[in-house]
């Protein structure tokens, strides 16, 4: 059995990983390069209770286990665990500077309002690290990468018998699409779900010691604007601060997605106000990337029941790296044993939406 996954983000790179295991015959085909999009630029913030009483629960449970089983057998990727807090940015002259809990290694204006999690239950990786180390683990296990534009489905009949790349088919008896929000693309040869891009920047600093383990969720208005500030610590001496989420048109090449330079500039002011910690000289990474939503708010995991052959797993929003070895794991089972053993994946089945009519795509 050959298998054909179209896109190399974390999903795609778990997906491989637990197919390679079981001695499936993988092929990954990636655009540009291994986490080039939001898997490389995304916070990497880990929960493991944080969608209880969603249907999300399940697969966020089974995978913050995952996260770190693999760490233990497979993994070099900055995994630390982590206390979050919730908090607000205020004034200069408001009051609560003087009496309000803080952290230490914060600025007088970040008040802490509480603690929402412990060591027990939250995470850090580094996302890139993470996903280019589950490539590389399914590289050993027989999987193939090839940097390539996937242009077409070939089909044979109702069956997908492989995709079209640079002008050659390469032959498959199932093929996954793992393409982010540019899953949008697939919708012109498979009937799927409406997926589309939020956008987000980030910045991202090298702090060294001088950040703990303390992930942050901050309340900060701007303008008039009502924002909220995340800072996640990584273990690699690493921080990610981001903000300012919302939807724009999706570039045809993800190599497009670049940061805004008055965005930079704003979020750049902000995080001077957060901690002396986050001073300008230590950015290492000025970005943006776009994340996979769904109307729904649940991804799309699954076959899809038009085409024989033929699978999806996008769509998981902020929970896409919390939420990747689950999907790899149980997708593989669907395909390798036409069920999912290890999480049950009804609610994300695509079937449940209205497949996009291709006609209706448009892509900036």
């Amino acid at each position: 059995m050959h298998v054909v996954i179209c896109g190399g983000g974390v999903v795609g790179a778990c997906t491989a990983y637990f197919l390679a295991r079981r001695g499936i015959d993988v092929t990954v085909v990636e655009r540009v390069e291994v986490a080039s999009s939001a898997s490389g630029k995304a916070g990497g913030f880990l929960a493991r209770d944080w969608c209880a009483g969603s249907p999300l629960d399940a697969l966020a449970q089974r995978s913050f286990a995952l996260h770190a089983s693999l760490q233990d057998e497979i993994g070099s990727w900055s995994y630390q665990r982590v206390s979050a807090y919730s908090g607000v940015v205020v004034a200069d002259d408001d009051e609560r500077r003087h009496i309000a809990p803080r952290l230490a290694w914060l600025s007088g204006g970040v008040i802490i309002g509480g603690q929402l999690s412990t060591t027990e239950t939250t995470a850090m990786v580094n996302p890139r690290a993470f996903t280019v180390g589950m490539m590389r683990a399914a590289e050993q296990h027989g999987a193939r990468l090839r940097i390539g534009e996937v242009t077409g489905f070939v089909r044979r009949g109702v069956a997908i018998g492989g995709v079209e790349v640079g002008g050659e088919t390469l032959d498959a008896d199932a093929v996954v699409v793992t393409m982010g929000p540019w899953s949008l693309r697939a919708a012109q040869w498979l009937q799927i779900p409406m997926v589309f891009g939020m956008r987000s920047p980030s910045l991202v600093y090298s702090t060294g010691r001088d950040v703990p383990a303390e992930a942050l969720f901050l309340d900060y208005e701007d303008n008039g604007d009502a924002l909220t500030i995340e800072v996640f610590p990584r273990a690699d001496g690493s921080t990610h601060v981001t903000a300012f989420s919302g939807q724009l048109p999706l570039p045809i090449d993800p190599a497009d997605v670049k940061p805004r330079p008055e965005e930079v500039t704003r979020l750049q002011a902000i995080c001077e106000r957060l901690s002396p910690a986050l001073r300008p000289e230590r950015i290492i990474a000025r970005q943006a990337c776009f994340r996979p939503v769904t109307q729904d708010g649940l991804p799309l995991i699954g076959r899809l029941s038009r085409s024989d052959g033929a699978y999806v797993a996008t769509g998981h929003s902020v929970w896409g790296i919390l939420n990747a070895p689950a999907t790899g794991e149980a997708l593989a089972e669907v395909i390798a044993d036409g069920r999912a053993e290890t999480t049950d994946l009804i609610s994300f089945d695509p079937a449940r939406l209205r497949p996009l009519d291709p006609a209706s795509i448009r892509i900036a």
